[in-house]
């Protein structure tokens, strides 16, 4: 596909900044801000199975002892369970992603869903979005990511492939192109993004992991935890006389981090669903890789957005695929966090159980749309390479939702596969969202 038709591909992609504004890029090159007024309506699929609230796609990637995806099996060799009990299937489908055309493997039981037809024998290029973090990737990590993105142009991609550099924030964004000059531009310009970070001097330090513990959960060890930071702070506040004081400011500290913690969270997977549905536009394979150290997902809503994502992305025929940018990580406390005077036992499990707790997500987006998660690795560079490297065939199991309280509870998913020596990727659950409240 020639340069010139890419730059006039009517492709928009708009990345949320706020909650009004949407930072907008036709053609992933030109950018300017625009009110987001309304949802915008999912491209048509050219698939006969839909996403609706009476139905869940689950993309399933089942790979050999080789690694390699196996394309041979039948409606029959799959049982999914939804937490732990056996749930039917309404529709099943494989996808050959590298080929020119997706076939049905079965109707549904109905017998209404109608074959697949049969897709042009055009060979589109591949267009791959890498999407940078630069929201939650520390300083150190923008620094790996940046050196390994030499690695990236020369041994990720391939003449015909047509990418873009985008970041979280939005502040990055290379457009879509064979250049690989411009994507190098757009690596090298990434920088952290402080926009919903906590400064290691605030007292209590606490991070959204332990706000949550406290406001959420209840957690008694958080919570004294938090108001002995306050005294150690504050030498002048009597245990005895200003435990009062104490508590509150710890809890007004929970609070605010709370709330900063779940704007993050829901603006990162506006921002994913945004560049989703604008991939989804695109002909050919679509693949967005998110260079990421993770984020927390701890809160019921937060799941929800996840969940969203995933529906969307398989919907969409979009696979995201995972880098965690921390590499070979420690839970150790760093020397910026190891602040003189505050309780270190229980401030250090906190942010252990923090660092391991925000890979999940990417863990969870990666298995849920037939991607991969690399991690645990510091060779960023085979990380980039074994990414771009798609699955060839993903099966698409349909999920009817007809008799599935809609409560918002978190339903937790199992696929098995009736074949030994496999391993079976596919998402972890779902969140079926409660009805919106009409007024009356």
């Amino acid at each position: 596909m020639p340069d010139e038709v890419v730059k006039a591909m009517p492709m928009k992609l708009c990345v949320p900044l706020r909650k009004v504004f949407v930072l907008c890029c036709v053609g992933l090159s030109s950018c300017g801000y625009a009110a987001a007024q309304q949802e915008a309506k999912p491209p048509s699929s050219p698939y006969n199975i839909e996403v609706t609230v009476k139905k869940l796609l689950v993309p399933v990637v089942v790979r050999d002892k080789q690694g390699h995806s196996v394309g041979d099996l039948k409606r029959e060799d799959f049982q999914v369970f939804d937490n732990g009990k056996p749930h039917p299937l309404s529709a099943f489908m494989v996808e050959e992603r590298v080929g020119a055309e997706s076939r049905p493997a079965s109707n549904s039981e109905n017998g209404t869903l109608s074959p697949t037809p049969s897709q042009s024998s055009t060979v589109y290029p591949r267009f791959i979005v890498f999407l940078f973090d630069d929201l939650h990737l520390s300083a150190e990590d923008i620094v790996r990511a940046k050196r390994a993105g030499a690695t990236l142009l020369s041994g990720s991609l391939v003449d015909s492939d047509i990418a873009a550099v985008v970041s979280l924030s939005g502040q990055i964004n290379s457009g879509l192109t064979r250049d690989r000059a411009k994507l190098q531009d757009a690596i090298t310009s990434l920088k952290p993004q402080i926009l919903y970070r906590s400064s290691n001097s605030d007292c209590p330090n606490i991070d959204y992991y332990q706000a949550d513990l406290m406001e959420n959960k209840h957690n008694d060890v958080a919570i004294q935890d938090a108001i002995a930071q306050v005294f150690s702070c504050d030498p002048g506040l009597d245990p005895q006389r200003d435990l009062p004081i104490a508590e509150r400011l710890a809890e007004s500290a929970a609070r605010r981090i709370l709330s900063i913690g779940h704007q993050d969270v829901q603006t990162s997977f506006a921002t994913i669903r945004e560049i989703v549905r604008r991939m989804a536009t695109l002909p050919g394979q679509s693949t967005l890789i998110l260079v990421s150290p993770g984020f927390l997902t701890v809160e019921p809503d937060a799941l929800a957005a996840e969940s969203r994502v995933i529906d969307f992305a398989a919907q969409s025929n979009v696979t995201i695929s995972a880098l965690d940018a921390r590499g070979l990580y420690t839970t150790s406390l760093t020397a910026s966090e190891d602040v003189q005077g505050i309780p270190l036992v229980s401030k250090a499990e906190f942010h252990a159980s923090s660092m391991r707790a925000v890979e999940n997500v990417m863990a969870e987006l990666a298995d849920g749309t037939g991607g991969t998660f690399f991690h645990n690795n510091n060779d960023l560079g085979a990380g980039f390479r074994s990414l771009t490297e798609t699955p060839e065939y993903v099966y698409l199991l349909e999920l009817p939702l007809d008799n599935i309280k809609p409560n918002g509870a978190y339903h937790r998913l199992k696929v098995k596969v009736d074949r030994n020596g496999v391993q079976v990727q596919a998402r972890s659950g779902y969140i079926l969202p409660k009805p919106a409240k009409t007024k009356k």
